[in-house]
C-alpha cells in the first residue's frame, strides 16, 4: 500500500508567516529562562549603561525583568524592536566581520515576545517622558506614553505560556533558577565595569559594584578568600593577548564549574582553549580534576567570529593554534616561576588550608595530609610540639566493620603483604602474582566512599560536632544550593547554619573524614551538588556529596606515609567493595606479573 504521508504534507511553495518565522527562531534563541536573560543582558549592555538591575520570579520562568539605564529608544524604533530582524548594530554584510557589540541578530526581542507576554518601557536623555509597547504571544499593541526614568526596562511574563509543548520541556523552578543566574553571573564577570544587581523571589542575590579590578568582580560572585588566593598570568604575541586569574592546583574541581572563558566582553565556550588549560596543569593537578579558570582574550575584531550559532556561546577564531599556544605559555611561565606550595602565614586570617591544622592560639601549623587524612585510622598525626595530639582509640587499623572481631583483625594483619611507598604516591606490594603498584590517593578514596556509603545505608554515621564551629563564605549562589540539600548535606553527616552575609558556619562533619577542614569539604561538595543532573533523586545526591567528601579527605599523591600506614592501606581494600577502582572509575592498582618479568629479564 503506497505511503501518502510525503505527499500529503506537500504543496506549493509560500512563504511562512511573521509568527511562525518568529516561533521557529524562539526555539533557537529561547531555550529556557536563562536564554532570556542572556539576551537582555546583552541588550541593555549595548545601550552604554552604568548600572543593570535584573529581577526574577520563579526562576524566570513567571518574569524576568531587566532595568537599564543607558541610552533609550526613541518612541518610533520600539515597534521596530521587536520585529524580527530590525538592529541598530549592523548596516551592511561587511558589519559582520567586525562585530564589536554584544547583541547584533535584532531577533530576541521578537522571538520572546512570541512566546510569552513581552513589556518594554523607555526612555531616552533628550525626552520629557518615556513610551511603552506590549507584545503578547506575538500580538503586538500600540506604543503609548509612560512615565519612566531614562534607559530602558524589559518584561518578560510567563515565559512559555502560550506554547505549552515548550513550557513542559522547563524544569524545576529552581533549576532555571540555577541556570539563569548562572547566565548573570558569566555577564557579570565579562562587564565588571558596569553595576549590576540580581534579585530572585524578592531576595537580593547578587549587589556588584562597578570596579576596574576582575579579582573584586569574581570575590563579590564566588567569595573573596577565593579571589585573593587565584594566581594573575597574562601573555601575548601577534596582535594577541591574554590575562586572567587561575587556581593553585590544590583548590581543584570537581566539575568546570569555575572555568570562564571571555572574548570582547562576551562569554563562550571552546575545547581548545580548554585543552590548553589541562595541558598547562599537567603533572601538577589530580586526574580527572578541575581548575579554576578566568581568562580574557584580546583580539582584533577581524580575528574572531561571533556570528556561529544564534546562542552566541559559540565562536570561531581565525588562529585558533596561536591561542592554544598563548594560553599554554601564559600558564606555564606562570606555574614555572611561582612557587605553587600553598603559602604558610602564621596568624593570618584566613580558612585553613588542606594540609594544616589551626591551634587554639590561631597560629596555622603544617601537618602532613597523609596524617590529617589517615587520622581515623592511626589517630592524631606525629605532630611540631606545638601541635597537640589527642590520644587514638585505636592504631594501625581501619574501623572495624560490624561484626567483626578482634582475632579476625589480628589474623588479618598478619596476613598482609609486603609493601613500600615509593615516591609518595604509589605503594609496590609485592603478591604471588608478581609485583602490584597501588596508587595510594585512588585506593584510599575507595576505602573512604565505601565506608561512608555503608554508614549511612546503615544509619550509623558517625558525626563529628565541631567544638568551634568553622566560618566559611560563600557566594549567594552557594548559599542558594546549601540551603537547596540542607537535608542532603545532613545525611551525610555535613551541617552548616547562617551566620549572617555571605558567611556560613559548619557544625559537624562525618568523623571519617578526618582532619581536613570542614571549610574544604564543603567546597567540593557544593560543586558536586552544583553539576549534579536534574533529575538526580535524593539518594544519588547524597551519593555524590559522599564521593566529594571521600575525594577530599582522601590522602594525596605527594604525601609520605608511615610503614603503619602503608600496611593499613593496603590490608582495608580487602574489605571493601570494588577495590580494583576508586568512585571516579580509574583504577587503584596495576600488576606486573612474575611471567612478565620472568619475560622482562629474558629468564624465559
Amino acid at each position: 500500500m503506497p505511503d501518502h504521508r510525503v505527499t500529503e504534507r506537500m504543496g506549493r511553495i509560500h512563504k511562512l508567516p511573521i509568527a511562525v518565522v518568529n516561533r521557529i527562531a524562539a526555539g533557537e534563541v529561547v531555550e529556557r529562562p536563562a536564554s532570556v536573560v542572556k539576551e537582555l543582558l546583552e541588550n541593555a549592555l549595548d545601550a552604554g549603561p552604568t548600572r543593570i538591575d535584573v529581577a526574577l520570579e520563579q526562576g524566570g520562568i513567571a518574569l524576568t525583568r531587566v532595568v537599564d539605564n543607558g541610552g533609550g529608544i526613541e518612541p518610533d524604533d520600539l515597534p521596530l524592536a521587536i520585529t524580527a530582524h530590525a538592529t541598530s548594530k549592523l548596516r551592511v554584510a561587511e558589519d559582520l566581520e567586525r562585530i564589536g557589540t554584544l547583541g547584533f541578530r535584532g531577533e530576541a526581542l521578537a522571538s520572546i515576545g512570541e512566546v510569552s507576554r513581552l513589556v518594554i518601557r523607555s526612555r531616552t536623555a533628550t525626552a520629557a517622558a518615556g513610551a511603552a509597547i506590549e507584545v503578547d504571544g506575538g500580538r503586538v499593541g500600540e506604543v503609548v506614553p509612560e512615565g519612566c526614568a531614562v534607559g530602558t526596562t524589559v518584561e518578560v511574563h510567563q515565559l512559555f505560556g502560550n506554547v505549552p509543548a515548550r513550557r513542559a520541556f522547563l524544569r524545576s523552578a529552581s533549576t532555571e533558577w540555577s541556570h539563569a543566574s548562572e547566565a548573570f553571573v558569566r555577564t557579570a564577570l565579562a562587564n565588571r565595569g558596569v553595576s549590576m544587581t540580581l534579585v530572585h523571589n524578592g531576595r537580593r542575590v547578587h549587589d556588584l559594584q562597578a570596579t576596574e579590578s576582575w579579582r573584586d568582580r569574581i570575590g563579590g560572585l564566588f567569595g573573596q578568600s577565593l579571589a585573593d588566593r587565584l594566581i594573575e598570568v597574562e601573555s601575548s604575541a601577534g596582535g594577541i593577548a591574554v590575562h586572567g586569574l587561575v587556581g593553585r592546583p590544590e583548590d581543584d574541581m570537581a566539575s568546570t564549574r569555575l572555568q570562564h572563558l571571555f572574548v570582547g566582553g562576551r562569554p563562550f565556550r571552546d575545547r581548545s582553549i580548554l585543552h590548553a588549560v589541562q595541558e598547562a596543569y599537567r603533572g601538577v593537578l589530580l586526574s580527572g580534576r578541575q581548575p579554576i579558570v578566568f581568562l580574557a582574550f584580546e583580539l582584533p575584531l577581524d580575528m574572531v567570529d561571533v556570528n556561529v550559532h544564534p546562542a552566541k556561546m559559540e565562536v570561531r577564531f581565525r588562529e585558533p593554534s596561536q591561542l592554544y599556544r598563548l594560553v599554554l605559555a601564559a600558564l606555564r611561565t606562570k606555574f614555572l616561576a611561582s612557587d605553587l606550595r600553598a603559602p604558610l602565614t602564621p596568624g593570618a586570617a584566613r580558612p585553613p588550608l588542606p594540609w594544616e591544622t589551626v591551634e587554639a592560639d590561631g597560629q596555622a601549623v603544617v601537618v602532613s595530609p597523609a596524617r590529617a587524612a589517615l587520622a581515623p585510622w592511626f589517630g592524631a598525626p606525629a605532630a611540631p610540639a606545638a601541635v597537640s595530639a589527642e590520644p587514638a582509640p585505636w592504631r594501625g587499623a581501619a574501623p572495624a566493620r560490624a561484626g567483626e572481631t578482634a582475632s579476625q583483625f589480628a589474623d588479618e594483619a598478619a596476613g598482609v603483604e609486603m609493601a613500600v611507598q615509593m615516591h609518595d604516591r604509589y605503594i609496590v606490594v609485592e603478591s604471588p602474582a608478581g609485583i602490584e603498584v597501588i596508587d595510594q590517593h585512588a585506593l584510599h578514596e575507595r576505602v573512604l566512599y565505601e565506608g561512608l556509603k555503608d554508614a549511612v545505608a546503615a544509619g550509623a554515621l558517625e558525626v563529628q560536632p565541631l567544638l568551634i564551629p568553622e566560618p566559611i563564605e560563600l557566594s549567594p549562589a552557594e548559599i542558594e544550593i546549601v540551603n537547596e540539600h540542607v537535608d542532603t548535606l545532613a545525611r551525610a553527616g555535613m551541617r552548616l547554619e547562617p551566620f549572617g552575609g555571605a558567611t556560613m558556619i559548619v557544625t559537624s562533619k562525618p568523623v571519617l573524614a578526618g582532619s581536613t577542614p570542614a571549610a574544604v569539604l564543603v567546597r567540593e561538595v557544593i560543586d558536586r551538588l552544583a553539576s549534579s543532573s536534574a533529575g538526580a533523586g535524593a539518594g544519588m545526591l547524597v551519593d555524590e556529596v559522599l564521593h566529594g567528601l571521600a575525594c577530599k579527605a582522601a590522602i594525596k599523591a605527594g604525601d609520605p606515609l608511615s610503614q603503619a600506614e602503608v600496611d593499613a592501606l593496603v590490608r582495608d581494600r580487602r574489605r571493601v567493595q570494588d577495590a580494583h577502582h576508586c568512585p571516579h572509575g580509574r583504577p587503584t592498582s596495576l600488576t606486573l606479573s612474575r611471567q612478565e618479568l620472568d619475560r622482562q629479564f629474558r629468564r624465559t
